[in-house]
C-alpha cells in the first residue's frame, strides 16, 4: 500500500509549526514519529494535502521537574526516552509501565508521547486496508452512516486504545497546548470524548507541547492484556493510583483502556475503596462494580463480554499488588 501524494514541511520551531497548522485547514497534521499515521494514510483513513515535521523541536522535549514540583514530559519525548527515565521509573513507574507496553522497542524508539495520546481509535473494520473496507458499507468513521461494532449506535464506537493515556489519567495529568492563538493548560480528564470519531477535543490547529503530572505520595501501576507484546492493540489495559494507607485511603483513581472511545475512569470501584479501604472484601467489591462502571462496551480482537470479565480481573489484580506496597516507598 502506498502512500497518498502530500507536501511536507519541516517546521524550524513551534511557532512555525502552529501557524503552518493554522494555515494548512483541514488537510494539515502534524508529523512526529509517524508510526500510527503514516499507518493509517497507507490504509486510506486519512489523506492529509501537508505534513507539517516537528520531530525533534526542543519546546516539545525534555522531561524536568518544575517550581511547584510539577513533571514535565515534553509532547515529543520518545516512548523508549519515557519508560526509562531515572525520575519518571522513581516516582511514576505506571507511567514507565504503560510507555513500555507501547509496540516494539523499535516502534518506541520512534512514536511520541503525544502522539500516543492522541492516537485514532479503531475498530475492527477501520484496522483493514481500504480494498478490504470496500466490501462493506462505509461506517462513521469513514463517510458512511452506521457503526460496524455496535450496529444500533448512533456514533462510532472505535476503541481509543492508548496505552499513555490511562496510566496519566489516573495520575491526575495537564495537558499544556499550543496555537496561534496562544498557550493553555487543561486537564487530560477533559480532552477525551466517548466518541469514535471526534475522541478528543483537541482543537484542529492546537499541538500539544507537554504533560504535566503533578506531585504525589501515589501508588501506582499499569498492567495490559494482549495476546502479543509489541505486537497487537491491547484487549484491555488498567491504570490505578492511590494515596493514603491501605486502612484510610485518600483516594484512587481505576482507568481502564481499550474497551471503548475513551479511556473509562472506573468511579464506582475507586469510590469503594476510599470508602471502605485497600483491603480484599473491598477489593473484591471493586471488581464488581467495573460492571456498572464500564457500560457499553465495544470489540476490537475480543468480545464486549470477555472484556467486562478482563476489566474485573485487572481490577482485582491491580489492587491486590498495590495493597503490598507500602505508602511512600514508591
Amino acid at each position: 500500500m502506498l502512500l497518498p501524494a502530500f507536501r511536507y514541511l519541516r517546521a524550524a520551531d513551534i511557532g512555525e509549526a502552529v501557524a503552518a497548522l493554522a494555515a494548512g485547514g483541514d488537510g494539515a497534521q502534524v508529523l512526529a514519529g509517524g508510526t500510527d499515521l503514516l499507518i493509517s494514510m497507507r490504509q486510506g483513513l486519512v489523506a492529509p494535502v501537508t505534513l507539517i515535521g516537528i520531530r525533534g523541536l526542543q519546546e516539545l522535549d525534555g522531561i524536568d521537574t518544575g517550581a511547584t514540583g510539577d513533571l514535565r514530559v515534553g509532547a515529543g519525548v520518545l516512548l523508549t526516552d519515557l519508560a526509562e527515565h531515572p525520575v519518571v521509573l522513581a516516582r511514576f513507574p505506571s507511567l514507565a509501565q504503560a510507555a513500555r507496553s507501547v509496540g516494539s522497542r523499535h516502534v518506541r524508539n520512534m512514536a511520541t508521547l503525544g502522539g500516543n495520546l492522541r492516537l485514532p481509535t479503531r475498530c475492527w473494520y477501520t484496522n483493514q486496508s481500504a480494498d478490504w473496507r470496500a466490501s462493506r458499507a462505509p461506517c462513521w468513521k469513514t463517510d458512511g452512516g452506521l457503526c460496524h461494532v455496535i450496529k444500533t449506535s448512533e456514533t462510532c464506537r472505535a476503541i481509543n486504545s492508548s496505552d499513555t493515556a490511562p496510566a496519566l489519567l489516573a495520575l491526575g495529568a495537564r495537558l499544556r497546548l499550543r496555537s496561534v492563538r496562544g498557550e493553555r493548560e487543561a486537564p487530560l480528564a477533559a480532552f477525551y470524548n466517548d466518541d469514535g470519531v471526534r475522541h478528543t477535543n483537541l482543537a484542529r490547529d492546537e499541538i500539544i507541547t507537554a504533560v504535566l503530572v503533578p506531585p504525589a505520595r501515589v501508588r501506582t501501576l499499569f498492567v495490559k492484556a494482549a495476546a502479543r507484546t509489541g505486537l497487537d492493540y491491547g484487549y484491555g489495559t488498567l491504570a490505578a493510583a492511590v494515596t493514603g494507607a491501605n486502612k484510610a485511603i485518600k483516594s484512587a483513581r481505576l482507568v481502564a483502556g481499550s474497551v471503548g472511545s475513551w479511556p473509562v475512569t472506573l468511579e464506582r470501584a475507586g469510590q469503594i475503596i476510599v470508602e471502605r479501604g485497600l483491603n480484599p472484601a473491598a477489593i473484591e467489591a471493586a471488581g464488581e462494580a467495573t460492571r456498572e462502571d464500564l457500560g457499553e462496551v465495544a470489540n476490537l480482537f475480543s468480545p464486549p463480554g470477555y472484556k467486562k470479565r478482563l476489566v474485573r480481573g485487572l481490577v482485582v489484580q491491580v489492587l491486590e499488588q498495590l495493597r503490598r506496597i507500602k505508602p511512600g516507598t514508591d
